[in-house]
C-alpha cells in the first residue's frame, strides 16, 4: 500500500464516492465535486485521485456493464473500502480536534 496521507482533494473525492455509492465513476465523481464545491474540476485530476486512492487501499474498483450509449465502453465503478472509511473518520476527527482549539475570537464573523 502506498503512503496513507490524505490530501484535501483526495478527502473530498472519497466523500463524493461515498455519497454516490454504486454510481461513483470518474464523470459522476467530477459532477458531484463541482455541485458540492461550486468549482470547476478537471476530469484528469479526478481520475488521478481515484487511482491514487485505490493504490493506497482506500478505494476498490470494478467494471460495470458495457452500455450501447457509451459505444460498448464499460464504466469503472469505485467504492470505499474499510480503510477508506477509517481514513475519512480520522480526517474528520483531526479537523474537529483542531477546530476546537481555535480561540473563539478567531471564529467570530466580521
Amino acid at each position: 500500500m502506498k503512503g496513507t496521507y490524505l490530501g484535501e482533494f483526495e478527502e473530498i473525492v472519497l466523500l463524493a464516492v461515498g455519497i454516490l455509492k454504486e454510481e461513483a465513476y470518474g464523470v459522476s465523481v467530477r459532477q458531484e465535486l463541482e455541485d458540492q464545491t461550486g468549482r470547476d474540476v478537471n476530469i484528469g485530476a479526478v481520475h488521478t485521485a481515484l487511482h491514487r486512492l485505490e493504490e493506497k487501499g482506500y478505494l476498490k474498483s470494478k467494471f460495470g456493464e458495457a452500455l450501447e450509449v457509451r459505444g460498448g465502453k464499460r464504466k469503472r465503478i469505485f467504492t470505499l473500502t474499510a480503510a477508506g472509511i477509517r481514513a475519512l473518520h480520522t480526517s474528520q476527527e483531526l479537523r474537529k480536534q483542531m477546530w476546537s482549539q481555535l480561540p473563539s475570537v478567531i471564529l467570530q464573523k466580521k
